[in-house]
């Protein structure tokens, strides 16, 4: 990287040996393509971005969404000219998008054929937007952030829906007849604030881990589809600089790989309670990705961009797809959707990871410990404030 910038996130392609990196200094982004003599750059976008501004929160917004095509060599991007499109022929500019980085997240749908991108283009609050790229048409559909992930198992996604106060990681589906449209199902999780990342999940599907918040480092690993807590810690205060994408699963071994400040990468098995730190180099590790193949691809703050073996097991398991599907068929036996036009807020059953609160449940609340989330006590505060008399 030039002038001392480093990579200081990295998306993989689900299927491709295609990497994008995200330059630290500019919004600019690196496409490397993974081979037989390591990472090899084959692409660039926003080459000729300015400098990001000093100050952070006039930082955030220039920061560029990504998002990989789920089968072919394409890579949809923000940036100062637009919505932009890499493939290995070059990179140009979407029609019919919004001019400028008016989306601050992306994502394909499973089948390619619709972008969804968040927040909606039209300035309509609480709302993301489909864009068919075939013919360029948008439509509003219900709120989303931070991305949306594919559970291994197929035929289900998770996203944020996050608010300052507290935030909701909901499971949908796309919608077979209209696939611009996710449709929400009334289990979810209610996470503590806002500032999370987008969730991932091991590749059986048994685990979904998330890296956040908005005031501490926290790594927060769920069991699917029961959402019990496995994993709750905290790396750092939000004022240490560490990085928020440092967290991956291999995809064979199901490792849970933690990159760290003094430049090695803890390896957990979420089964065992056990961890390994493997070295890495001197510098602090800043972001992971796991290609299709387990290759491991590591961002560290000297601008290195690497390619490694996986730690672990490299077999992969026949039964780990089998195990995804029946843990996707469980959770959907044991949900239903949240009608088209009900206010999915309100109509959730909702599990902090602990406990679990039915529909109007949590209107009932007037007490909190001092060890329950924030967002409860708060809750509880208020509920009290409506009614002293409860």
């Amino acid at each position: 990287m030039a002038n001392g910038s480093f990579v200081e996130r990295l998306v993989a392609h689900a299927r491709l040996p295609l990497v994008a990196g995200l330059d630290s200094a500019r919004p600019v982004i690196h496409i490397f393509q993974a081979g037989g003599a390591g990472l090899r750059q084959v692409g660039t976008v926003n080459a000729d971005a300015p400098e990001y501004p000093a100050k952070s929160w006039e930082r955030y917004d220039r920061v560029p969404a990504i998002a990989w095509h789920p089968h072919e060599p394409k890579l949809l991007a923000t940036g100062p000219a637009g919505l932009c499109e890499w493939t290995p022929q070059g990179t140009s500019v979407v029609p019919d998008a919004p001019s400028g980085a008016a989306y601050r997240h992306l994502a394909f749908s499973p089948d390619g054929s619709t972008l969804w991108a968040s927040p909606s283009s039209s300035g309509e609050e609480e709302t993301s937007e489909a864009l068919d790229l075939a013919s360029g048409a948008r439509r509003s559909i219900r709120w989303w952030d931070t991305g949306v992930v594919e559970h291994p198992g197929g035929g289900l996604l998770a996203t944020l829906a996050s608010d300052q106060a507290s935030s909701l990681l909901l499971f949908a589906r796309p919608d077979d007849s209209a696939p611009a449209r996710m449709r929400v199902f009334r289990h979810a999780l209610m996470l503590d604030v806002d500032g999370y990342e987008s969730p991932v999940f091991s590749p059986d599907g048994r685990f979904l881990a998330l890296r956040g918040n908005a005031y501490v480092h926290s790594l927060d690993v769920f069991e699917f589809p029961t959402l019990r807590t496995v994993l709750r810690t905290t790396l750092g205060s939000s004022e240490q600089a560490l990085s928020l994408h440092n967290t991956v699963f291999a995809r064979h071994s199901g490792l849970l790989l933690v990159g760290t400040a003094e430049g090695s990468m803890a390896a957990i098995d979420l089964d065992g309670d056990a961890a390994v730190e493997h070295r890495v180099g001197d510098a602090p590790v800043n972001a992971l990705a796991v290609l299709a193949s387990d290759e491991l691809v590591v961002a560290d703050q000297t601008g290195r961009v690497t390619v490694m073996a996986g730690p672990g097991d490299a077999q992969v398991s026949d039964a780990a797809a089998a195990q995804a599907r029946d843990r996707v068929a469980a959770y959907l036996a044991a949900t239903t959707e949240v009608p088209e036009d009900a206010d999915w807020r309100t109509d959730l059953v909702l599990s902090d990871g602990v406990r679990s609160w039915a529909p109007g449940d949590l209107e009932r609340v007037t007490t909190a410990r001092e060890a329950d989330p924030m967002w409860l006590r708060l809750r509880a505060a208020i509920n009290q404030h409506l009614d002293p008399l409860a």
